[in-house]
């Protein structure tokens, strides 16, 4: 279950299923923006967000939309054309950056590993989110029965509509296509969320949260890109291990 809670009187969400220290920020809290304006917010609350963490490091990587999923290795903090990071230290917190496209968080409780996803539809398309599962089964021995998962908030199925080329693509994601998408008034609306959970169950995962806030509908708590006429402002998703 999704609850809100504050960092330095600054509101942040966390799911009450993942142990691991984890959140999504707010529009209070945002860490990540390319708008002069709000440099300087950004800063003062990822000042805030590194010290309530104590960690050295808030590491994010170069997204540009792929499916590529990294292990996060010592030393290193920068990680081009990668959506998706595996993070195995506790000396670092690592987190990725939305405004419409899914959020991801998988934690193994048994070995205190965890990821963070970013699926837009062409992460979702690259299955990505199955593939970081995939990667924490190879690299580190992971076992599905020892992972959750926690989607965040996204662009919901009440407000995402997409064209026939990109339908395709991410009904032959999953097995079952069932109840993903809705027709309505002769347009295509796909539930992002419920496909990438879609695609974490059919990794055998079966502890999942998904977030019901809609970054449309809730655009003033969130960021998103399709209300708010392309904003480089993001929210985050945010983990660090125990």
């Amino acid at each position: 279950m999704f609850y809100f809670d504050e960092i330095n009187g600054k509101k942040i969400l966390r799911s009450d299923l993942i142990k691991a220290e984890h959140f999504f920020t707010t529009r209070e809290s945002f860490i990540k923006t390319k708008e002069p304006e709000f440099e300087k917010i950004t800063q003062e609350n990822r000042r805030e967000i590194t010290e309530y963490l104590g960690v050295k490091n808030l590491i994010s990587p170069s997204q540009t939309h792929t499916s590529n999923v990294e292990n996060v290795t010592a030393g290193k903090t920068s990680y081009p054309d990668t959506d998706g990071l595996i993070l195995t230290d506790k000396e670092n917190a690592i987190f990725l950056n939305f405004a419409d496209c899914t959020p991801v968080i998988i934690y193994d409780k048994k070995q205190n590993i965890g990821a963070v996803s970013h699926a837009g539809w062409r992460g979702t398309a690259g299955r990505i989110s199955a593939k970081t599962i995939e990667k924490m089964i190879t690299d580190f021995g992971s076992k599905p029965q020892n992972l959750t998962a926690v989607i965040g908030p996204a662009i919901s199925i009440c407000c995402y509509n997409v064209g026939d080329e990109v339908f395709e693509k991410l009904k032959a994601t999953v097995k079952n296509f069932e109840g993903l998408y809705e027709r309505r008034n002769g347009e295509i609306f796909v539930d992002l969320k419920e496909i990438n959970k879609r695609q974490i169950e059919e990794c055998g995962v079966k502890e999942i949260d998904v977030c019901p806030y809609c970054t449309v509908c809730d655009n003033d708590l969130f960021f998103s890109y399709r209300k708010e006429n392309a904003t480089t402002n993001r929210h985050s998703a945010v983990l660090k291990l125990r």
